[in-house]
């Protein structure tokens, strides 16, 4: 029998102890296992029963994407039906910049599928500019369907460019009324800002664009209409799947105007190479028919945003053809002015119609003679040859007699100095000057030699086309004088219901009919013997007008002007007021002509062709230069 050996440097293993060991272990991590399968259950159960109406909701919020349907907007029309404003369809390729790395590389890839000009290149700088880097900014408009197939066959090179279709706004009658329409344009950061003050920036999320200038601005809220909502079902990847409901958009309401394009285009060619404006009137109910600024732009190029090359060239055009000279433009009323002052000396009893003075040619006040356009003088001038022959020595000695504030006071009630109210934005109100008026402005006393001048139309005063053709209307409208307005009816395009723009009396003028009458012969006589009897000779009808010549730079005291000696845009502007037939009126206006010289000669034709025109149908044919010295004033 062998003898059982123990090795003392083996440690026996005491299983019991392991054991033990293994155990609470083992009870450890299940009871760990326990606690978070119960932590779980319970992020389970508040995610899934309590937070459940919030999960779901976010859930469908995925799963349905709200798109805006933006409306189409109103249409603007002549008063025959003509479209002046219209909406056509395209497909455009537009380029999300913060979808891509390098935007000048995609453009350039881009180019070799369609045709991207530099134009398009500068115009899509200026929008990344002006735009903010999520919006998507069109790079190409009007595709083609050439176009359209070619990039669709290339879609998949270009992430982030995608193609949509449109509506684009068009100008069919481009330049001609592009001061009156005005266009739309991209809405900038400032738009939005105000979009959002009056509460009606929801009416414009998928809507690009909003009006600028002219009708297309002032009557904003009725054009663009109601946006429309559509909800549409998405994937995972975000793309559609199925239309859930739709809310259809609501067309913006037409615009009807009492423009006649027909003479508007009339107007324009009897400008020929002139700068100028002419705004007619219906003097019975203030609708202007015809409301011309030359020269004028194509509002086509703003619809897409206009290039920074394009806009330098029209904003720093010597011939200024963004500003709107029949709204904005402010010019001295030269002759126009003596009708005026006419009544002014009837109503103040300053002077009798059958009164006469002595005209030696000139008035001398203070030391300072002031001249007469004729060498010599008129010899002894009443009021009525006042005014057929434009004598400017018997409105000196008148303006000397009334004082500046009677002229001012007097002027006023004809809307000189005020804005007309007129239903577009961006109206000057011009200079009626006063005593007052130059204390304010200049912190200087008036000099009683300073309203010498201004009876003739000259000095301080300064006013626009539109003011000049609101005053002869209320002249040739028996003193009741309407607020101008271009809008005849506004059509809600659902029920073909019209809004019309109602006649609106701003003011009876209390005029003596008496003296009112003598004025009014005055101006008959002008076109008949005075000085517009050579543009009106010849006429069926019998109309009243006034000439006026206003002067740019003035001229030194004692020298004679010489029109051949002065640089062009120096030369004087010629101007004509006028209303036609004299007897019933059916047509008001103010024509301007810029540096064209004498108001006979220049501004006096243009507003016989529209007379002729609107009155007998004759076509007009543009006015030439005429360097003679007749007719003058």
């Amino acid at each position: 029998m062998s003898e059982l050996t123990i090795n003392p440097g083996v440690e026996l293993r005491n299983s019991r102890l392991e054991i033990h060991h293994f155990r609470v272990r083992l009870a450890v991590a299940s009871a760990f296992v326990l606690c978070m399968f119960a932590l779980l259950f319970a992020r389970f159960f508040y995610l899934q029963v309590i937070q459940h109406d919030y999960y779901t909701t976010l859930a469908e919020a995925n799963r349905i994407s709200i798109v805006p349907i933006p409306p189409s907007r109103g249409i603007i029309v002549d008063r025959n039906g003509v479209l002046l404003a219209n909406n056509y369809a395209a497909y455009t390729l537009e380029i999300t910049p913060r979808k891509v790395e390098d935007v000048e590389a995609l453009i350039d890839e881009l180019a070799t599928v369609v045709e991207i000009t530099a134009r398009d290149r500068r115009r899509f700088r200026k929008l990344i500019d002006e735009s903010k880097s999520f919006e998507s900014l069109p790079i190409r408009t009007r595709l083609s369907d050439e176009e359209i197939a070619r990039f669709a066959a290339h879609r998949y090179r270009f992430p982030g460019v995608e193609m949509n279709a449109r509506l684009f706004r068009q100008y069919p009658q481009a330049e001609l009324f592009s001061h009156v329409v005005g266009h739309i344009g991209r809405i900038n950061p400032h738009e939005i800002e105000q979009l959002e003050s009056k509460g009606v920036d929801a009416n414009y999320r998928g809507t690009d664009y909003i009006g600028k200038v002219g009708l297309e601005q002032s009557y904003e809220t009725q054009l663009h209409g109601t946006t429309g909502v559509e909800e549409v079902e998405v994937d995972a990847a975000g793309r559609a799947v199925r239309t859930l409901s739709r809310s259809a958009p609501v067309s913006g309401n037409n615009l009807v105007l009492n423009l006649d394009a027909k003479l508007q285009e009339v107007v324009y060619r009897a400008f020929g190479e002139f700068r100028g404006a002419l705004v007619a009137i219906d003097p019975t109910t203030g609708g202007v028919v015809a409301f011309v600024s030359k020269p004028g732009f194509d509002p086509n190029f703003f619809v897409d945003g206009i290039d920074p090359q394009n806009w330098k060239e029209l904003n720093e055009s010597i011939d200024r053809p963004m500003v709107n000279r029949a709204l904005a433009g402010t010019y001295p009323p030269g002759s126009t002015f003596k009708p005026y002052m006419a009544l002014a000396a009837l109503t103040y009893g300053k002077r009798r119609a059958e009164q006469a003075i002595s005209d030696p040619g000139g008035y001398n006040f203070g030391g300072h003679f002031f001249r007469d356009d004729k060498v010599g003088g008129h010899g002894m001038v009443n009021m009525y040859k006042s005014i057929v022959v434009s004598c400017d020595t018997y409105y000196y000695m008148l303006a000397n007699d009334l004082g500046i504030d009677n002229i001012s006071t007097f002027m006023k009630q004809f809307g000189f100095g005020s804005r007309t109210g007129i239903d577009i934005t961006g109206e000057s109100a011009g200079i009626l000057p006063s005593q007052e008026w130059k204390t304010k402005r200049f912190k200087q006393k008036w000099y009683a030699g300073e309203t010498i001048s201004v009876g003739i139309g000259q000095g301080y005063n300064s006013y626009t086309p539109l003011q000049l053709a609101q005053a002869i209307a209320a002249i040739a409208n028996d003193g009741v004088m309407f607020r101008p307005h271009i809008v005849d009816y506004v059509e809600d395009v659902a029920t073909r219901a019209r809004t019309v723009v109602e006649p609106q009396p701003l003011r009876t003028i209390p005029l003596n009919p008496e003296h009112l009458k003598v004025v009014k012969d005055a101006l008959v006589g002008v076109n008949k013997e005075g000085t517009g009897a050579r543009a009106f000779a010849g006429t069926p009808y019998v109309s009243a007008g006034k000439t006026g010549t206003a002067q740019v730079i003035a001229i030194k005291q004692g020298e004679k002007y010489v029109e051949s000696r002065v640089a062009e845009r120096h030369r004087d502007h010629a101007l004509f007021i006028a209303y036609a037939p004299a007897d019933k009126p059916k047509l008001a206006l103010a024509v301007l002509v810029e540096n064209a010289g004498f108001g006979a000669r220049a501004a006096a034709p243009i507003a016989r062709q529209v007379f002729d025109y609107w009155l007998l149908g004759k076509q007009p044919t543009p006015v030439k230069p005429d360097n003679s010295e007749a007719g003058r004033d």
